[in-house]
């Protein structure tokens, strides 16, 4: 233990500085744990303001992790148990199942991130968790944003091809699909297992990407690090958006050529799920992008722009329950004879509750005429 910790601290020392920087940043700014400029030997922490904002951004990120873990994990968790236990099994809920454990397993992985974040990136998991929470974390990620594809994906099918989807959209399809996500998903996240490390400087442990695993391999782990953050920016975000956002427009333009809708709010709802992914992964792979030429940018955009992109993508995983389900009408049936059922029991005598359930059901149906399914 001590021999590997003391050949991991000599390879820092000796590494440049671009080495350094690109292939020994500890985990905050990513899912993965890519970023972390707090190495003393590689950016001297600055005395006065930037110190404020340093501390700042760090505060903020843990606060943005912390309420992404809370919404996440109730959201998610109402819709596993909604879906799982008292919905219908079809096509649309099993994809809108499979979401919700994958964001669901991602909230529940946070607290690990919020600690480090608080602790200023001081590592106490030790090297196994190392890797795995950062394999989990980056599994659920890429799980998320294609099933938020494979929806998108379905829903768009179905409105072209409406025969073709009433013979052939099955549910053993659909399981067979999210397998397929779920595969797909782990052969991308296994890098974490293989290059994440700990090491310990200065009294501090960090865990980071050692993609060079070597002085004499520096060459190799620039080439390593670009290659993965090249991949995880076309197969995790661009291809995904572009599939998303044009499965949607389609369905706008549909929706307008033959006025299945009969208010705005289906197109409102829409185009929110195209904002959210978006604004939400965007900035965090563009930086992401950004950071393998670090030299030709300032390194305060990759040290205080890292964290706050890498926040606003764990907010989406909070974002999708609301988005995907709870506006969904098969949702919103269940949720309102739940909440009849709940109704009746609580009333004082049978017919003040029967008149509620009337009143509160003919409201609903009013609600319910107004808005279609997505």
């Amino acid at each position: 233990m001590n021999e590997n910790t003391s050949n991991a601290s000599e390879t820092l020392d000796n590494f440049s500085i671009y080495s350094v920087m690109m292939e020994t940043n500890t985990f905050s700014y990513s899912y993965s744990g890519d970023y972390d400029y707090s190495l003393p030997e590689v950016i001297k922490k600055p005395a006065g303001p930037k110190n404020e904002v340093e501390f700042f951004v760090r505060i903020f990120s843990v606060v943005i992790y912390s309420i992404t873990c809370v919404l996440g994990v109730l959201g998610n968790g109402i819709v596993i148990a909604v879906i799982g236990l008292r919905m219908k099994k079809s096509v649309h809920t099993i994809y809108l199942l499979q979401l919700a454990i994958a964001d669901f397993l991602f909230t529940s992985s946070l607290p690990v991130t919020i600690v480090y974040t608080a602790m200023n990136f001081h590592w106490i998991f030790g090297k196994v968790m190392c890797k795995l929470s950062s394999f989990i974390l980056i599994l659920n990620m890429y799980t998320s944003v294609f099933l938020l594809t494979i929806i998108s994906l379905d829903r768009c099918i179905s409105v072209i091809y409406p025969v073709w989807s009433q013979n052939h959209r099955t549910t053993k399809l659909a399981c067979f699909i999210c397998i397929a996500a779920w595969v797909l998903a782990s052969l991308m996240s296994l890098p974490a297992l293989f290059f994440r490390d700990t090491v310990t400087k200065d009294g501090v442990i960090s865990c980071f990407n050692n993609y060079s695993l070597s002085i004499s391999n520096n060459d190799i782990g620039e080439t390593r690090h670009g290659s993965i953050t090249i991949a995880r920016f076309v197969i995790g975000f661009l291809i995904c958006f572009i599939i998303i956002a044009g499965s949607y427009l389609i369905l706008i333009f549909k929706l307008k050529r033959n006025r299945l809708a009969k208010s705005k709010k289906p197109l409102k709802i829409i185009l929110c799920i195209i904002v959210a992914f978006f604004v939400c992964w965007c900035p965090y792979h563009v930086l992401s992008i950004l950071e393998i030429k670090h030299s030709s940018f300032h390194s305060s955009v990759f040290k205080f722009g890292l964290p706050i992109a890498t926040a606003l993508a764990t907010a989406n995983s909070c974002m999708n329950p609301l988005l995907y389900v709870f506006m969904g009408q098969d949702f919103k049936q269940f949720k309102t004879s739940i909440l009849s059922r709940l109704a009746n029991a609580l009333s004082d005598d049978t017919v003040h509750s029967r008149v509620s359930h009337r009143s509160f059901s003919k409201a609903s149906s009013v609600t319910e005429k107004e808005s279609i399914a997505l």
